[in-house]
């Protein structure tokens, strides 16, 4: 647990009535404060949010151009025409391919899919995919987690005689206030001004999910079969990052369970060979052990290793699959290892003033740029860029901060890119070798950045002394789960705690554990995932902490205790 960025704690400050909602809703006031600070007010926002269900999800019909491009579907299978789904190479993409295409042969279509190489290829549909869909004698594509913003694609199908459906949720482009929709026969994307869709945060497999429930109500099927692909619609939801709020909290929620119990036999496999079912699975699981396993195919090799384990009935072919996937993630792990580091070392020897990175890594592979700007923006608290070498010049990806629009400031230096796209937070770019120091000059020169802005702010949800915890209230905790994007684990904190005992485990030596004491004597065990030596040596001997925490249940031995697991520390 790195400590590089210089830090401060602050304390949520908003204000309700904890101890009626706490007897409204049998919890503890601590979870009352937590559902507050998250900005979940009103009886029936908290009631959703702690026992939402299924039921509560929003009717699939809702999704504007569902309906139409199920008529189309319905009767380009029964004049048996051959459908061709383009997806996408990462985790959203696979999954929404792997539901339109399963969903749509067990309604007896004649249907294929092509997922775009990250490298050759690079995002989404593009001529030569629509080049090869003509050869092939394809007479419907659709996509999947792309093509909202493919107009010209979709016209030369279109013009080519080809029906195109559209499925995606990203961000309509614009033309000045006016959105730019494609010419498809039916585009459908939550995030359209006509949508009216009531959450449009939903991810490319939820609308491939939502779009089958329609296509399967309309062919007279039960819900059944197309809740059956709520696993898939859970694991994108999580890897891609999307909000856990409102209905994809609840995809996630039950979601989970769907994934332990699922009856795709590739799935099941990743999860073994990832060691994942030994624990109950959590969101955490997901975005971090299986997530990973099923990005590393498109980022080293092809996305279609994953998408071939998920179609695939043949035992020996989803073994050699898993395995595969497993291997090339293990593979990605020790290459951002390494290159981690290698970037840390520049960034602390040549640019350790500069208040936005931008680290040139010759020879590292090109799709693990973004992963490493995030490690680096993490460590750093500054707008991390990331290049590295592409065909005919350098490639990059950056993660940003709060106060720094990475999207509008990378708009400032357009005159020296060849290519740029993204968002506030997160963006990627091409620029010739040449330009890359007057880049980094430029983008340091005009940050805007105040050291305030280069302060990762710890924001803590309840001040809690470690002897109000207890098992009855880690419980009540778990309530709050899934953990993840915009519903984030909550936090606690106490100062002024003794220093016991403290030492230093595992074989990498990154463990500590320690025993801390309130000043009425209350004791509890704590860990922290660091560096025990640095830890050492940054404490000095020093025998009072305060700490950052979430409380855990420990069981070794058959035996249980309570601790701690710091994840901020300031000794005194």
């Amino acid at each position: 647990m790195a400590q590089t960025a210089p830090q401060q704690w602050m304390v949520y400050t908003k204000k309700a009535d904890f101890r009626h909602i706490a007897d409204r809703f049998g919890i503890d006031p601590v979870l009352a404060r937590i559902l507050t600070n998250r900005g979940i007010v009103g009886d029936e926002a908290i009631d959703r949010y702690l026992n939402g269900t299924l039921k509560d999800l929003y009717d699939p019909a809702l999704l504007r151009g569902a309906d139409r491009a199920s008529e189309i579907l319905l009767q380009k299978i029964r004049d048996k025409k051959r459908i061709r789904v383009v997806g996408d190479y990462d985790i959203d993409g696979v999954c929404s391919t792997y539901i339109l295409v399963s969903a749509l042969s067990a309604l007896g279509a004649d249907v294929d899919h092509r997922i775009p190489h990250r490298i050759k290829d690079g995002y989404g549909i593009n001529e030569a995919i629509i080049d090869e869909a003509l050869a092939d004698g394809i007479d419907t594509i659709i996509t999947c987690d792309n093509g909202i913003s493919a107009f010209s694609q979709v016209e030369k199908a279109k013009t080519s005689g080809m029906t195109v459906i559209v499925t995606d949720h990203h961000e309509i482009p614009k033309d000045g206030d006016r959105e730019v929709i494609p010419p498809a026969d039916v585009v459908i994307d939550p995030k359209m001004s006509e949508s009216g869709y009531p959450f449009p945060e939903i991810c490319g497999a939820v609308v491939a999910w939502k779009l089958i429930a329609v296509l399967f109500r309309n062919a007279g099927r039960p819900d059944s079969d197309w809740m059956k692909y709520l696993d898939f619609a859970a694991i994108a939801t999580v890897g891609d990052v999307m909000p856990l709020i409102d209905e994809n909290r609840i995809i996630v929620k039950y979601g989970l369970p769907a994934v332990e119990r699922t009856e795709n036999p590739g799935l099941r496999a990743l999860i073994e060979k990832t060691g994942a079912g030994q624990h109950a699975l959590t969101a955490y699981t997901i975005g971090f052990v299986i997530g990973p396993a099923i990005n590393a195919g498109g980022r080293l090799e092809s996305a279609d290793l994953a998408e071939e384990l998920f179609l695939s009935k043949n035992p020996f072919a989803i073994e050699e699959l898993s395995k595969r996937l497993v291997e090339l993630n293990d593979e990605r792990k020790d290459m951002t290892e390494e290159e981690t580091v290698r970037a840390s070392e520049i960034v602390e020897s040549q640019y350790e003033d500069d208040k936005v990175l931008v680290v040139y890594l010759p020879g590292c592979h090109e799709s693990l740029a973004g992963i490493i700007a995030g490690r680096l923006r993490e460590k750093y608290q500054k707008p991390s860029i990331v290049l590295t070498d592409g065909e005919t010049s350098v490639k990059g990806s950056g993660r940003s901060i709060e106060n720094y629009h990475m999207f509008a400031k990378l708009t400032e230096v357009k005159d020296l890119l060849l290519k740029f796209g993204g968002h506030p937070m997160a963006a990627g770019l091409s620029i010739d070798r040449e330009n890359v120091d007057e880049f980094r000059r430029r983008l340091n020169e005009n940050s805007g950045l105040t050291d305030a802005d280069l302060t990762a702010k710890i924001w803590i949800d309840v001040p809690m002394p470690i002897g109000y915890v207890s098992e009855k209230l880690i419980g009540e905790l778990e309530m709050l789960e899934p953990f993840g994007q915009a519903n984030d684990k909550p936090i606690f904190a106490e100062a002024g705690l003794g220093i016991r005992s403290c030492r230093v485990l595992g074989k990498n030596r990154n463990v500590v554990k320690m025993t801390l004491v309130e000043p009425d004597g209350h004791a509890m065990e704590a860990v922290v995932f660091t560096g025990g030596d640095c830890f050492e040596e940054e404490r000095g001997g020093r025998t009072t902490v305060d700490i950052v925490y979430y409380p855990e249940i420990n069981e070794y031995n058959g035996r249980k205790s309570l601790q701690a697991v710091v994840r901020r520390y300031r000794f005194r």
